[in-house]
């Protein structure tokens, strides 16, 4: 999740306001980030990435530059086959084997038609961040995003962080109130478990973290069962070796964030920063 500006007459990483970079908010040249999500993609050729950019650039085809200054054109997933009205997104395998492996979203809509960038909103549905989202028992949408039980949108995102950061904090909210957010917005989007899952400070938790909060999202997705580490190849949905891996729960084991995400199989492992992707379709 990527707030991009224009700046110096470049495309800018910022954390802004009124729409504008200044000085004292810019951070990078968004190419020195899309470099790396390159070098990455280069080094780990079955791995995918999503890119969620929050739009703030003006500049005609500002972002098209970006991204073929970065190198990262030839990993594109095109807009062509993004899946219309909920229908399912193409399978793990078949994106590796394309090498179409970089998904990227703006939250402007005339960037889809004029540089064929997806407009977000029209393939996933996201509820409130901040301190109003993080309210036990409630998964409102934000105001951009259609209504979180939107079908017609396949993918969901769930937000679970405060609107100031806070380290000290981010330790209980990484802990079991994400995994008893997750299970609210679960029923609140349709029965539909997030595909993405972001959060402040992802390494740090009392407990399985938010690691394990994508495992358990990437297990409901993938076979029906409560943790990814239940899931086997070919294996009938639901069937899971622990009966008590079929129901959502709300309790984390005692295994640290870092012990739990290297467990993890690499296809599952898909994370950037504090930004937590839960899987696709496999």
């Amino acid at each position: 999740m990527l707030d991009m500006y224009d700046f110096n007459n470049d495309v800018w990483l910022c954390h802004s306001f009124r729409g504008n970079c200044y000085n004292y908010t810019a951070f990078t040249p968004a190419t020195n980030v899309l470099t790396e999500v390159r070098v990455f993609l280069e080094a780990n050729p079955s791995e995918i990435i999503t890119v969620i950019i929050e739009d703030y650039v003006r500049s005609p085809n500002g972002l098209t530059r970006a991204f073929n200054a970065s190198g990262l054109m030839r990993f594109w997933f095109p807009v062509s086959r993004m899946p219309r009205n909920g229908q399912d997104w193409p399978t793990v395998d078949d994106m590796v084997q394309n090498n179409q492996r970089l998904v990227v979203f703006t939250s402007r809509a005339s960037k889809e038609s004029s540089e064929r960038i997806a407009y977000q909103w029209r393939y996933m549905v996201e509820n409130q961040y901040g301190d109003s989202g993080m309210r036990a028992g409630s998964c409102p949408n934000r105001s951009e995003s259609p209504a979180m039980n939107t079908t017609t949108r396949s993918l969901v995102l769930m937000n679970y962080f405060p609107s100031t950061p806070s380290l000290t904090q981010s330790c209980r909210h990484n802990s079991a109130p994400l995994i008893s957010m997750m299970n609210t917005c679960y029923e609140v989007a349709g029965r539909r478990w997030p595909n993405f899952i972001a959060v402040d400070y992802y390494r740090r938790s009392d407990g399985g973290g938010a690691p394990q909060a994508v495992d358990t999202a990437n297990g409901q997705l993938v076979c029906g069962c409560a943790n990814i580490a239940s899931c086997r190849e070919n294996m009938t949905f639901g069937a899971c070796e622990v009966a008590g891996d079929i129901a959502p729960s709300g309790e984390f084991n005692n295994q640290t964030s870092l012990g739990q995400f290297d467990s993890r199989p690499i296809r599952f492992q898909w994370l950037i920063g504090v930004f937590l992707m839960a899987g696709m379709s496999l």
